[in-house]
């Protein structure tokens, strides 16, 4: 399933994926995460993961009922949740001698082309190292991902931004289905999107889960994105990593957009 060498690959993971439907974090889920993507990049591939779950992390922390329903009270959930989020990421990294590097990032620090540029030399300094950067949109500061999608096109911007061969998304659901497989269990799941068509946007349905603001809209607005800058982008089930291994090893999972190809000069 493949389309070629993975050499950096970009990996992103939803707010659903990483914690259970109390709010709370699921340990076992992300040592598996961590433990697999320490792997990886024993195997020789540069790592770069997105992570949402700052706020879910700090609604439980605080020991709020629920997650906020204003923008101040998510950025404060979001301000307790990256620390204890970072810890743990750290905590378990650590146990296979990678280390991690958080990277808090705001749409305007990708926009404005001078940090744009400090950015990426950040990140490519970060991976000659060998180390394995963590990234969020700093909540604290910026709303995008508050509002509009679980860090599905911060992830294709990082994608963009370092020169990915492949973003990977991992979600709550096996792909890109051709109609809503919670609604109709005769739902069939599109394996390879050569090119996102109108009539393939028209198959995303709405929002995402009670504890992510994102949905499949935002995950194909994120391959639109990476897509365009090279980056092959796929959607495939997080609820086991063993799924990772199985898109490395060139099998069919979830749904593949190919990059776009590039016009012969």
């Amino acid at each position: 399933m493949t389309k070629k060498t993975i050499r950096r690959l970009v990996v992103k993971v939803g707010t659903s994926t990483l914690t259970y439907a109390t709010g709370n974090i699921n340990f076992r889920r992300l040592g598996r995460l961590v433990e697999t993507l320490s792997d990886v990049a024993n195997s020789g591939i540069q790592v770069v993961l997105v992570s949402s779950g700052a706020i879910a992390v700090g609604v439980g922390k605080l020991g709020l009922p629920a997650r906020p329903a204003d923008i101040p009270g998510r950025q404060a959930a979001a301000a307790v949740g990256q620390s204890e989020l970072m810890f743990l990421y750290d905590k378990l990294f650590s146990e296979y001698s990678k280390t991690p590097a958080q990277m808090l990032l705001t749409g305007s620090d990708i926009a404005d082309p001078e940090r744009r540029a400090h950015l990426v030399n950040t990140f490519e300094q970060l991976l000659s190292f060998g180390a394995l950067p963590i990234v969020n949109e700093n909540d604290s500061v910026s709303v995008e991902e508050i509002l509009h999608g679980d860090n599905d096109c911060l992830s294709a911007e990082v994608a963009a931004l370092i020169g990915a061969d492949a973003l990977v998304i991992l979600t709550d659901i096996d792909g890109l289905y051709d109609s809503d497989p919670r609604e109709n269990p005769q739902a069939r799941r599109i394996s390879v999107v050569e090119t996102i068509t109108p009539e393939i946007e028209a198959m995303a349905g709405g929002a995402g889960s009670a504890r992510g603001t994102g949905g499949m809209t935002t995950k194909l607005r994120a391959a639109k994105l990476a897509t365009a800058a090279g980056a092959d982008t796929y959607i495939i089930n997080g609820a086991s990593c063993e799924n990772l291994y199985t898109l490395l090893e060139g099998r069919d999972i979830g749904t593949l957009f190919c990059a776009a190809k590039e016009e012969s000069v």
